[in-house]
């Protein structure tokens, strides 16, 4: 990719990268997955948004304004009023008066989810301002008897030997919004069994562990995706580093407001330690430890607004690179950051991990659940073995992987 900058007019940099090599996702092929985000889940979402709260006149008339958009109409800039306008004007330039299905996929998206926040009035001053829209959804999953079971599971895990529950507790954290799997995997068996390994289309697991050997004086950065299930096993895997002294100091980067349903803020994080702290046992132990932690500054939770940008890594502004260049180790959680990572494009699926993540500063480690049609580094063999099936295993959350370069 290369790289432009421009400067609001309050001298603020605003850095796109331009992409090559690929080309980038659309969503205007009926039937695709892009397209299906656009024309099923957008508005699905509006209506799941409108119906859990009760919103007043003006969010009603904004949210059908946006539904109406989004199915007939064309991309409309963000209201001048709003705080980040020249942001995303720029951002956008390309791509307002035209179908939202001929934008790129990943600026599309994002960019909805920044319209849906200003239709609720989530930036204004009025009473609606800084209401999670997402908050019942997140909130259920917590309450759900699936955490209260994965939790109870943790006991097994406590007296397991350090590397099976480092194996285990890496996997959880990588299936994390997967229902069947989470933590099951009884004490002293092979790590999480042949349903989770036979789906991992790359595992570079053993490299990562390389890069934190137990004793370094290491320092993790650790990028989450979801909040509620999966962050509770990112924060359960934090502890682990910690404890067994993998890493000395984690630093969780989240989003600064709500992004893509479910994505984790700072109170998510709360949220999910107080559900840590309030349950029996081992898990009641790791969320005391993690609060104790957060309190000595031996983990942090820092957020940033690129992580709400529609732009892939490449373009992340300076002190944001310089974080993540004075890390061991930087964990990029989920589906999302990786098609930030290496770029929302159509590349070969062979195409060298190593060579597109080159840019980042230092080592990077993604795990992923596959939801959408962007994956590289695979070995033909992998690729050959998973293509004739015929199913939908680049979108359908039933494969992962695990990469890492240093």
């Amino acid at each position: 990719m290369t790289e432009k900058t421009s400067r609001t007019s309050g001298g603020e940099a605003i850095r796109a990268a331009e992409p090559v090599g690929a080309p980038v996702i659309l969503s205007n092929e009926p039937g695709s997955f892009a397209w299906g985000v656009l024309v099923k889940r957008h508005p699905a979402l509006i209506q799941q948004v409108r119906d859990a709260f009760p919103y007043g006149r003006r969010q009603h008339e904004a949210l059908d304004a946006l539904l109406d958009e989004i199915t007939n109409g064309v991309v409309e800039p963000l209201a001048s009023a709003e705080h980040d306008h020249v942001r995303w004007a720029y951002w956008g330039q390309e791509h307002f008066g035209r179908s939202w299905y001929d934008a790129p996929f990943l600026w599309a998206e994002s960019y909805f989810y920044r319209r849906l926040l200003a239709a609720i009035e989530y930036f204004g001053t009025g009473p609606w301002q800084g209401v999670d829209p997402f908050a019942p959804f997140k909130q259920a999953e917590l309450r759900g008897e699936a955490v209260e079971e994965e939790l109870r599971a943790l006991d097994a895990l406590a007296d397991a030997p350090a590397d099976e529950r480092a194996t285990a507790l890496l996997h959880a954290s990588l299936w994390g919004n997967r229902a069947d799997l989470g933590f099951r995997v009884a004490a002293r068996e092979p790590a999480i069994g042949d349903a989770t390994t036979s789906t991992l289309v790359a595992d570079d697991s053993a490299l990562l562990w390389q890069l934190l050997p137990a004793g370094a004086s290491s320092t993790v950065a650790v990028v989450a995706d979801n909040a509620g299930r999966e962050l509770i096993p990112d924060l359960i895997l934090i502890d682990h580093l910690l404890e067994q002294r993998h890493a000395e100091r984690v630093v969780l980067h989240v989003k600064p407001y709500p992004y893509y349903v479910s994505d984790a803020m700072t109170a998510d994080v709360v949220d999910c330690l107080r559900r840590l702290t309030e349950a029996p046992g081992e898990a009641s132990r790791i969320g005391g430890r993690l609060w104790k932690a957060m309190a000595a500054g031996s983990l942090e939770v820092r957020t940033h607004p690129f992580f709400c940008a529609p732009l892939p890594y490449e373009g992340m502004p300076k002190d944001l690179r310089g974080e993540f260049e004075s890390a061991t180790l930087t964990i990029l959680k989920g589906d999302l950051n990786y098609r930030r990572l290496v770029g929302d494009q159509l590349w070969d699926a062979t195409a060298p991990f190593t060579d597109l993540t080159a840019y980042f500063p230092g080592a990077v480690a993604a795990l992923r659940t596959l939801k959408s049609d962007v994956i590289v580094g695979l070995e033909q063999e992998a690729l050959d073995a998973l293509e004739p099936s015929g199913a939908a295993w680049r979108t359908s959350g039933t494969h992962a992987l695990i990469q890492v370069r240093r």
